[in-house]
Formats: structure tokens, C-alpha cells, sequence
């Protein structure tokens, strides 16, 4: 009798064994099958987002040098009328970031500041130089340098960058999707992003 119970609980343990190493293998695998996932789901959430905006400006060049000490003086002036190409582009593919399978935590540790990028297409009119101080290239160069440093100020005061975050923050909510949607955890820097207002807040 005592033979036939040891041979039991012997094959109880034996089977408890298989049964808890079948479960941890399983537990593994869907770890793994899951690190996999996100990581793939990155990949897919990582590409370029770019906002596109139009300028125009009318700026007016005027130069003087003194010629013979400051007997003469020597004016130039042109009108300038500026069409310009702008983007804001955000390379997602730069996001860096760690995946913790056993706690199952995404952790963005980086995001990409935004590529202001402007493409000026100028146009003279009104072109006029005195013989003493003609246009030249560092004119043009002067010209084109204070359009460009002025284009960024309008754009920082328009809604381009605004347009350009927000659509910042609809792609950045995908990593939260995925993960809520799998039960893993959203970090950015440690902290927990819980929902979109938290996406909102690290990209100000």
C-alpha cells in the first residue's frame, strides 16, 4: 500500500513539474512574441511627419557707404518679394527607447526635436545702385540671410509649429495604444504616461 501511494505522489510531483515548466515556457514565449510586437509596431510608428506651410514677403534692402570719408555717400536699395517653402518634419525614426519584456514597460528616452527647414524663392524689383557702391554677392548673401532669420520669427509666431506638434503627439499616442492595448506600461524618462494629456505635456 505504502508502494502504491509513493508511486502516486511520486507521479503528482512529476506531472505538478511538467505543468509549471509547460506554463513558464508558455509565459516566455508571450513575452517574447510580445517584445517582438512592440518592436515592430515601432518600426511602423517610426517615419517622418512633416508639416508644410507658405510664406510670402515684401522686404526692402537698403545700403549706404560713405565714400571719400563722409563727403559722399553711396545708396543702393532693392524690393524684394519672397515666396518661401517651409517644413517642419519630425524623423521618428530617431526615437530611442528600451523595452523591459518581464515588466512589460515601453520606455521612450528620447524624442526628436523638429527640423525647421525654409526654401525662399526671391524675386528683385527696384533694383538701384550708385556706381560707387554697386550690388554685389555679399549683398545677396546679406539679403538672403536676414529672409531666411525673419521667416523663422513669423513662423514661430504662426500656427505651423503648433499644426506640427499636434501631429507629433497623435503619432506618440500610437506607443500608447499599443501598449494599453497589451497590457504593457508607457514611460517617458520613468515617468508614466498614463493618457493623451500626458503625451501632451513632455512635447511643450
Amino acid at each position: 500500500m505504502r508502494k502504491i501511494l509513493f508511486g502516486v505522489v511520486i507521479t503528482l510531483v512529476v506531472l505538478f513539474t511538467f505543468k509549471y515548466c509547460e506554463d513558464k515556457k508558455q509565459e516566455n514565449i508571450s513575452l517574447k512574441e510580445s517584445s517582438a510586437l512592440i518592436q515592430e509596431q515601432i518600426k511602423n510608428v517610426g517615419k517622418l511627419v512633416v508639416t508644410e506651410g507658405h510664406f510670402s514677403e515684401v522686404f526692402t534692402y537698403k545700403n549706404s557707404k560713405d565714400v571719400f570719408g563722409d563727403l559722399i555717400s553711396a545708396k543702393k536699395k532693392a524690393l524684394v518679394v519672397v515666396n518661401a517653402e517651409v517644413t517642419i518634419a519630425y524623423d521618428l525614426s530617431k526615437i530611442t527607447f528600451n523595452i523591459d519584456a518581464v515588466n512589460k514597460t515601453l520606455s521612450i528616452t528620447n524624442i526628436p526635436e523638429a527640423e525647421v527647414k525654409v526654401h525662399p524663392d526671391l524675386e528683385y524689383y527696384d533694383v538701384q545702385a550708385d556706381y560707387l557702391n554697386p550690388f554685389d554677392a555679399k549683398d545677396y548673401n546679406n539679403i538672403n540671410n536676414t529672409v531666411k532669420q525673419a521667416l523663422l520669427q513669423k513662423i514661430d509666431k504662426s500656427d505651423l509649429k503648433a499644426n506640427a506638434k499636434n501631429r507629433l503627439i497623435s503619432e506618440l499616442s500610437k506607443f500608447y495604444i499599443l501598449t494599453n492595448s497589451m497590457g504593457w506600461t508607457l514611460k517617458y524618462n520613468e515617468t508614466p504616461l498614463l493618457n493623451r494629456e500626458a503625451i501632451q505635456a513632455i512635447t511643450l
